[in-house]
């Protein structure tokens, strides 16, 4: 039911890792052998004679729904990726993160060696095994994947510190936002939005939805979100409109999102992001993961059990309306000249599993901003989209230190939708045209 096929060292990964294949409970080494790969006349490789040891650069997953394409992959560092049925890549995700968002180059630790376990002929997940090592730490890790619509994986990861670790990533995520019609200020390419991601979805411990969308900022960003038992986290693709993109070479309307689901407690801690500005799609500039409060000492054990969800459907339907977009732009009245700087922002929720409220409900919008001052606060039902739309003005500060916008939608006092979480940096003084 399942392939493994494998993936050449290269450019840019030249390091080996061990592949063993598990059958009846006794491992295999699988040896490297030209025959495994078909070397084209643009490899430069053909004749050549390489080493019998050279080994492999990681492997791929196939199934038997369609053994032409593949379903996970894990190649690189600690790396891995999985699709749904849309089996389009995108996002990835790793074993570990160490020291990440820091003033001081990141470790990143490596899968070294994997064990491949030999699936029943009927069976519908297949079973890996992997080592992880690196400066800091050690660690074993435990791979079920099940394929499907939405691709399911279960995680059970041992770490094992070799010295402290000032902040370590948890089931960390990684991925790529440009540009959106959140922050244009990095739109110089023709299409409208370039991103494997648009936010990072949160559902807290106390049960709490979290929205918050991605910027391309202008300085590195860390952002740490504190929780307790966690229910689940995702860097999330909503947006699916393929006219949102217009891309038809990577499609980023069929990216899959990624959801983490704790399968035990995991105490109290924070969901980290971070933010690096990037002006090249092809560069990974957005990490989220668990960073536990725990602090990390030598001769410990950290043991962390999760679920991983890949593709376009979610494991949840909450109650709540959710964001489906974020817009803005400059603020003011039309028609008035300004004679100040102010920034709008345009926020739409839909979905969720209650009834629209029809449209002439009083729904309020709650909002609170770090600084500066809030001005034509707005929210109204948005029927064209089945939805609500709340928009308001920010007139910053004289600093241009970033901004935290909050906001969520009410009616008669009871949440409507779930909360938006904003991080906006306004322009520089000299800047602020009006």
């Amino acid at each position: 039911p399942f392939q493994a096929r494998f993936f050449h060292l290269g450019l840019y990964y030249p390091t080996p890792v061990q592949i063993h294949e598990v059958v009846d409970g006794r491992a295999r080494k699988i040896a490297y052998s030209p025959e495994l790969f078909a070397y084209g006349e643009r490899s430069g490789l053909q004749g050549v004679s390489l080493p019998k040891d050279l080994g492999f650069a990681g492997f791929r997953v196939h199934h038997r729904t369609d053994f032409r394409r593949d379903v996970a992959a894990f190649l690189g560092a600690s790396y891995f990726r999985a699709v749904g049925s849309e089996k389009q890549y995108g996002l990835s995700a790793r074993g570990l993160a160490i020291d990440c968002g820091m003033n001081r180059t990141e470790e990143f630790p490596s899968f070294t060696a994997f064990w491949l376990q030999r699936p029943a002929p009927n069976a519908r997940s297949v079973t890996i095994h992997a080592l992880l090592e690196s400066r800091s730490t050690t660690g074993a890790y435990r791979f079920d994947i099940l394929p499907g619509a939405t691709l399911v994986m279960d995680v059970d990861a041992a770490v094992y510190p070799r010295k402290p670790i000032e902040r370590i990533g948890i089931a960390p995520l990684t991925s790529m936002y440009q540009t959106g019609e959140n922050d244009r200020r990095r739109a110089l390419d023709w299409r409208p939005e370039i991103h494997d991601s648009d936010g990072l979805a949160m559902w807290t411990g106390a049960g709490e939805w979290i929205w918050r969308a991605l910027v391309n900022p202008p300085a590195l960003r860390f952002n740490a979100y504190a929780d307790h038992d966690p229910r689940g986290f995702g860097l999330l693709q909503r947006d699916r409109n393929f006219d949102h993109y217009q891309d038809d070479g990577v499609f980023y309307d069929r990216r899959p999102s990624l959801w983490v689901e704790p399968r035990t407690p995991w105490g109290k801690g924070s969901v980290q992001l971070v933010e690096i500005p990037t002006d090249d799609e092809t560069l990974d500039n957005i990490v989220a993961f668990w960073n536990p409060a725990e602090p990390v000492r030598p001769g410990g054990e950290l043991l962390f059990s999760y679920r991983l969800h890949w593709g376009s459907k979610m494991p949840f339907n909450p109650t709540l309306a959710h964001t489906v977009a974020t817009r803005t732009g400059i603020g003011g009245i039309i028609g008035k000249r300004p004679n100040y700087f102010s920034w709008r922002f345009t926020v739409d929720f839909a979905g969720g599993t209650r009834p629209l409220l029809p449209k002439d409900a009083a729904i309020e919008a709650v909002v609170s901003a770090s600084s500066g001052e809030l001005e034509r606060v707005v929210a109204r039902v948005l029927a064209e989209q089945r939805g609500y739309r709340a928009t308001f003005d920010i007139k910053p500060a004289a600093s241009d230190e970033p901004v935290n916008l909050r906001m969520y939608l009410t009616m008669n006092a009871r949440p409507l939708t779930e909360t938006w979480l904003y991080q906006w940096s306004p322009p520089p003084l000299a800047e602020r045209r009006f």
